[in-house]
């Protein structure tokens, strides 16, 4: 098992457009993955953020190959298009998480 945790930051005059971009465009994209059986896409609710809004989306592959492919193909496009539409006002934090130890 691999996972890739990736938090988009939105900043403050965009979450209303991140909210609708969020729900119908970027749900959708998740939805369409090949390699990624299982997801969980979740706003972040942080007493130490002021400012703007946090969204995560953890990504389960079978195999850390999976995932280093979907780093070198489909995170790059995601970003392309969240930058084509956003620009500079959601950033896009990719982070690899390697279990020492688990139980599911």
């Amino acid at each position: 098992m691999s996972i890739l945790s990736i938090t988009f930051h939105t900043t403050e005059h965009k979450i209303a457009d991140w909210d609708i971009y969020l729900e119908s465009e970027l749900h959708q994209m998740i939805e369409n993955l090949l390699d990624v059986d299982k997801y969980i896409l979740s706003d972040i609710h942080s007493e130490m953020l002021n400012e703007g809004k946090n969204t995560n989306l953890f990504l389960w592959f079978d195999n850390d190959e999976l995932r280093s492919q979907f780093m070198e193909s489909e995170l790059v496009n995601l970003e392309e298009r969240i930058a084509q539409k956003f620009g500079n006002e959601v950033m896009v934090f990719p982070t690899f998480l390697n279990p020492k130890k688990k139980r599911f």
